[in-house]
C-alpha cells in the first residue's frame, strides 16, 4: 500500500521506492532524554548501529532530521557491488597486500551481514543476484580482463568472469558497450524496503527512534555528549555522527572530508518487453568516472541513474535520463518515466569511507562514495562491536588516509563542481 503523497525536504522528486513500501512514522523528540549512545542520522549506518547496539542491551537514542529514507540510503541505485569503492589493485599499491586483503574480506563479510540481517529480521527487499560492470571505451578492456584474473588468483574471489563484446550485448540487450565483467557473487535490492525493515527491527530491539528532529548543536559537557534539538536534548556517554552527505554544518571536520554530489535516477513505466533488457536480471555499472548505473525493478521497470549536474527540477532530470537511456537502449527512446528523482551522495577525496573519532566519545562514519548499501550497514554493526568491547574491526577504516577537500569552506564546493565537470567531459572521449 502506497503512503500519501510526500515530497522529501532534502531531495528532489518522489522516488519510485517510496511507492513500493509503507513507511511508519516515528515521533519527534520532545523533552530531555538520557542514553548510553546517541546516533545522529537515520540512514543505513545509523539505523544499523542502533539495531545492533539495542540488541546488545545498550540504551540508544537515534535522531533523524527528516524521515528515515529521505537521504541517500532510501533513494540510491540499490546495487551492492563487491569490495571497496576503490579496487584491490589501487588499495594494494597504496597500503600493501595485507591491508588491501583485509579491506576486501571485510567487504565480503558485509555482503553476508546484509543477507543475515534480512533473514533474521524478516526483511523482504526484492534482492536479485548478479552485477555487470561494462566498458564504454575499448582501451579499458585489458584492465578489466586482468582484474578478473587477479581477483580469482590473489583475492580468492571466483565469481568474476570476463565478457567479450558479444556476451556483453546478449546480457545487456544492448550493443552499446564493448565488454566487461559479470559478478555472480553480489546483487541488488530495493533500498527503501531495506531501510524501513532495519528501522522496524531497531525499534523492536529497544532503540528509541525520533524523526523530524534536527540536531542544532553537538558538544561535550561535563564528560558527556549533549545534543540540542528544537524541542529537547539528548545526553549520552558517546555519540555517532552518521549523516553522510546530509549533515553540512554539524561538524567542521566532517564537512571538510565528506562532500555531497548530486545523483539522479529515473524509473520507467513497466517495460512492454522486459526480456529485451537485462534478461538475466543483473544490475549494471559502467566504466565512466561519472558512473552510469541501471537495473530492472521487481515489477519490470528500468531504473537508470547517473551523477551529472542537472537542475533541481524533476522534469529536467527526466529529460537528461531519457537521453542516456536511449543511448543504451534505442528502442526505449520514447519510454515514459513514472518517477525522476535526485539527491546527494557523500564522497571523499579517496573515494573511501571517512571513519574518525572526532573528539573523545564522538565518532563519525560516512563518505561511502556511492558504495554504501552494504558497507554502511556493516560499519554500523562494527561501531556497535566497538562499543560493546568485543573487537575493533572499525580500526581498518580509521587507518585509511582521507585528506580534506582543498579550497576551505568557501571554495570546496566550486572546486568539486569543476572537477566533476572535467571528469564528465573526459568520459565522453
Amino acid at each position: 500500500m502506497a503512503e500519501p503523497a510526500y515530497q522529501s525536504p532534502v531531495s528532489v522528486g518522489r522516488s519510485f521506492y517510496e511507492d513500493t513500501v509503507e513507511r511508519p512514522a516515528y515521533p519527534a523528540l520532545d523533552g530531555s532524554v538520557e542514553a548510553d549512545i546517541l546516533v545522529v542520522g537515520g540512514g543505513f549506518t545509523g539505523l544499523s548501529a542502533a539495531l545492533h547496539l539495542a540488541a546488545s542491551g545498550v540504551r540508544v537514542v537515534l535522531l533523524e532530521a527528516h524521515r528515515f529514507g529521505d537521504g541517500a540510503s532510501g533513494r540510491n541505485g540499490g546495487q551492492l557491488g563487491t569490495g571497496q569503492r576503490r579496487s584491490p589493485e589501487e588499495l594494494e599499491a597504496q597500503y600493501g597486500y595485507e591491508a588491501s586483503r583485509r579491506l576486501f574480506d571485510l567487504a565480503e563479510e558485509a555482503k553476508a551481514h546484509l543477507h543475515e540481517t534480512m533473514a533474521t529480521h524478516g526483511i523482504e527487499a526484492d534482492y536479485a543476484p548478479g552485477q555487470l560492470s561494462v566498458v564504454h571505451r575499448r582501451r579499458h578492456l585489458d584492465d578489466y580482463r586482468a582484474h578478473a584474473d587477479l581477483m580469482a588468483e590473489r583475492y580468492a574471489y571466483p565469481h568474476l568472469t570476463f565478457m567479450d563484446g558479444d556476451e556483453t550485448a546478449r546480457r545487456l540487450g544492448s550493443a552499446r558497450y564493448f565488454g566487461g565483467l559479470r559478478d555472480t557473487g553480489t546483487g541488488h535490492l530495493n533500498p527503501m524496503k531495506l531501510l524501513v525493515g532495519t528501522a522496524a527491527a531497531a525499534a523492536r530491539a529497544g532503540a528509541r527512534l525520533f524523526e523530524g528532529t534536527a540536531v542544532s548543536g553537538l558538544a561535550r559537557e561535563g564528560g558527556r555528549v549533549v545534543a540540542r534539538a528544537a524541542r529537547g536534548r539528548v545526553t549520552a556517554e558517546r555519540a555517532l555522527i552518521a549523516v553522510n552527505a546530509y549533515g553540512t554544518g554539524l561538524n567542521e571536520r566532517v564537512d571538510a572530508h565528506v562532500m555531497p554530489i548530486g545523483s539522479f535516477i529515473g524509473a520507467t513505466e513497466p517495460l512492454a518487453e522486459p526480456e529485451r533488457v537485462l534478461p538475466g536480471g543483473e544490475a549494471v555499472d559502467d566504466s565512466r568516472f561519472v558512473v552510469r548505473y541501471f537495473r530492472k525493478s521487481a515489477d519490470g521497470r528500468l531504473l537508470f541513474g547517473g551523477r551529472e549536474a542537472y537542475t533541481s527540477a524533476a522534469g529536467d532530470i527526466g529529460r537528461h535520463l531519457r537521453r542516456q537511456i536511449a543511448e543504451v537502449y534505442p528502442h526505449l527512446r520514447d519510454v515514459a518515466l513514472t518517477h525522476a528523482w535526485g539527491g546527494s551522495v557523500g564522497i571523499t577525496m579517496e573515494r573511501m569511507p571517512y571513519v574518525r573519532e572526532l573528539e573523545p566519545g564522538i565518532t563519525t562514519i560516512g563518505g561511502f562514495s556511492g558504495h554504501g548499501v552494504m558497507l554502511s550497514n556493516f560499519t554500523g554493526r562494527l561501531y556497535a562491536e566497538r562499543v560493546a568491547g568485543n573487537r575493533d574491526r572499525l580500526a581498518a577504516f580509521e587507518a585509511l588516509r582521507i585528506p580534506a577537500f582543498p579550497g576551505g569552506r568557501r571554495l570546496r564546493s566550486p572546486l568539486l563542481f569543476l572537477a566533476m565537470t572535467w571528469y564528465s567531459l573526459r568520459d565522453r572521449f
